[in-house]
């Protein structure tokens, strides 16, 4: 199927929107709802980016595995490997304290993103990873409506059952360990569980989010998942749209990579030799409008009922 280069645009950006869209859904789940200050997210990302890459390539001698199974494999691989990795990680940071658990999580990322950079038996190091497939792309060829439709539906099915979680009995007690958690252990519930529980279910969505990325672009490399992209925007994107609402992690991811995409734009247009600048100016730019919703809209375009009346 043909498409014009500004229909491929709107594939292009919808796509990345979805898939921010899920990585700020896991956000969520550990910031909005259980009030973890998680600034680790690139390293579930970059997990889950590789587990699903190594499992559904073609056999290489560049790295592990090429195991050449389906996509939908190796979405599940990229789910769990994310989760088995946030259950060591939480079972020793867990009970630490916000400021703690954020310095913690970020030293993880970065030294998960170093090891999937220095060893090359396993992810071919600096070269990256060729050649990964993309979802039906057997019948369809690299049509990039099935993308794009795969990860709507991946949107669609996690903001679902998050939904589901947030309004059951688990989730009211997440909201009660983030409100006040000495109330909560008083009440008798397991504080530890829980946010073990969040920790690890929030991870295991930010893995999805990584395994659909490597697909969508068929190849992957450790400048992929970099802070800045992986999880800077990913906070501001929740921020923005309203932290505990899930449809304001959606809104927030559709609106911050509008911004960032036009950002692109209007710092394309500037003279070459401020051209080296341009990524310091839209982290800027960014910063500046975060700020500016913080005061205006302190709970975020959409907010969550449970904070915005207090």
């Amino acid at each position: 199927m043909e498409f014009t280069g500004l229909a491929n645009y709107g594939l292009f950006f919808l796509t990345f929107v979805g898939i921010y869209a899920i990585l700020s859904l896991g956000l969520n789940i550990q910031w909005g709802l259980a009030g973890q200050f998680n600034i680790g997210i690139a390293g579930f990302f970059a997990i889950g980016g590789y587990a699903s890459a190594i499992i559904t390539t073609a056999p290489s001698m560049a790295h592990l595995g090429g195991f050449g199974l389906p996509v939908p494999v190796g979405l599940v691989a990229a789910i769990l490997c994310s989760g088995l990795v946030a259950v060591v990680i939480g079972l020793i940071t867990v009970r630490l304290r916000t400021d703690y658990l954020a310095i913690a999580t970020i030293g993880i990322a970065e030294t998960i993103r170093l090891v999937l950079k220095n060893e090359e038996w396993l992810t071919n190091g600096v070269r990256g990873m060729p050649g990964i497939p993309r979802p039906l792309e057997g019948v369809f060829g690299h049509n990039p409506l099935v993308m794009l439709g795969s990860v709507l539906i991946a949107v669609a099915v996690v903001y679902w059952a998050l939904e589901r979680a947030r309004v059951s009995p688990w989730g009211r007690v997440m909201r009660a360990i983030r409100e006040n958690e000495a109330a909560a252990a008083a009440s008798g519930k397991n504080v530890s569980r829980f946010r073990l529980e969040a920790f690890v279910l929030g991870s295991m969505i930010m893995g999805l989010a990584g395994g659909l990325y490597a697909h969508f672009f068929g190849f992957i490399g450790p400048e992929a998942y970099t802070p800045e992209f992986a999880t800077f925007l990913v906070w501001v994107m929740l921020i923005a749209g309203g932290s505990g609402n899930n449809r304001g992690a959606i809104a927030g991811a559709f609106g911050i990579w509008l911004v960032w995409t036009g950002t692109e734009m209007l710092t394309g247009m500037l003279p070459v030799q401020f051209v080296t600048q341009a990524g310091a100016l839209r982290l800027l730019l960014i910063g500046i409008l975060i700020q500016v919703v913080l005061v205006y809209r302190p709970h975020g375009m959409i907010p969550d009922l449970d904070q915005s009346s207090r």
